[in-house]
């Protein structure tokens, strides 16, 4: 059944989880018809959008991060607030396809009523995230959810984009899991705001104490990335419920920090820019390929750069020139 543009809006609003899902479906959709009945929907919710808290959590595969999720989304909403999961599903790079299974290993957040779960797959979109992941996001603010939590599929370094829209980027991290060197690349620790070694119990503890004093150490040489706020790396076990209520104090002492500052409204609108230049390449690429001639030149550049006839940047160079210059 297809539902107006109005019955989503006001199903958004009104928390009907089904037009959520419906919306973002619409949302990702590919086709022109969708597309353009996205962009009025987006427009319609742009109003009531922006009120959430968006977290970003990373981590290397058998981090934990699904079963934190969880157990810190009941957590918040046992404070009172509504939580939002994007959960991110790496695609197969043949057929796009996704397992999706982030839904079913959340069973019990699933279940509250004041929780939204939604796998998406990342088809192939590096970074993390998928290319949605922020339009997404605005349909769950306009649902009313104070919380969104986006899991990336979690393969290292490429996570980095999952701060471009974020508040909160959150590391997960685990003692002994072959990932001790991936805590102190610079590229994942100069984006990050905050540290959870999970897994932590008796038998490993010296070691994840030890752990955090070599974070601690690591982080002393990255320049900080907000003035005032010195990067908490804190221990616990996601599945125990152990040391949660420390990260969910520490994320509302961070946004609180933010919004004191100005910092959290200027970072804001450096995210929304960086998505209003992703989406001007991929209009214009899309109407360029409307155009017959266009479309062959495209054809032709890329068979080019495939066959390594000529560098592909200097290919991409040649092609965007030959529509766009003055000339």
């Amino acid at each position: 059944m297809k539902f107006s543009t109005e019955e989503l809006v006001l199903g958004i609003q009104s928390g009907n989880k089904r037009l959520i899902a419906k919306a973002i479906t619409l949302v990702e959709s590919k086709k022109a018809e969708h597309r353009t009945q996205a962009e009025e929907l987006l427009k319609k919710i742009m109003p009531f959008t922006g009120n959430s808290v968006r977290i970003g959590i990373t981590g290397v595969p058998g981090a934990g991060k699904s079963t934190f999720i969880e157990n810190f989304g009941k957590l918040a909403i046992a404070n009172g607030k509504k939580v939002a999961v994007l959960a991110i599903d790496p695609s197969s790079s043949i057929n796009k396809g996704s397992i999706l299974g982030d839904k079913t290993r959340m069973e019990e957040l699933a279940k509250e009523e004041n929780a939204f779960i939604r796998p998406s797959p990342s088809s192939g979109f590096l970074g993390g995230v998928a290319n949605t992941t922020f339009e997404t996001m605005m349909i769950c603010e306009a649902a009313g959810y104070d919380y969104i939590l986006i899991e990336t599929v979690g393969v290292g370094q490429s996570e980095v984009l999952v701060a471009d829209i974020t508040d909160v980027f959150l590391f997960l991290k685990i003692i002994g899991g072959g990932d001790e060197l991936q805590g102190i690349k610079r590229g994942i620790m100069e984006m990050v705001d905050l540290i959870f070694i999970n897994k932590v119990d008796q038998d490993n503890l010296q070691k994840a104490k030890n752990t955090r004093l070599e974070l601690k150490r690591a982080l002393d040489f990255i320049p900080p990335k907000e003035k005032n706020w010195k990067i908490p790396v804190l221990l616990g076990s996601a599945l125990y419920n152990e040391g949660l209520d420390e990260v969910f104090n520490k994320i509302d002492e961070f946004i609180g920090l933010k919004k004191k500052t100005g910092r959290f409204h200027e970072i804001r609108t450096h995210q929304a820019e960086k998505r209003f230049e992703y989406w001007v390449q991929e209009y214009i690429l899309a109407m360029m390929k409307r155009s017959d001639s266009a479309e062959a030149a495209y054809i032709q550049h890329k068979k080019n750069a495939s066959e390594m006839v000529s560098n592909p940047s200097t290919e991409a160079k040649l092609f965007v020139e030959k529509f766009l210059s003055k000339d």
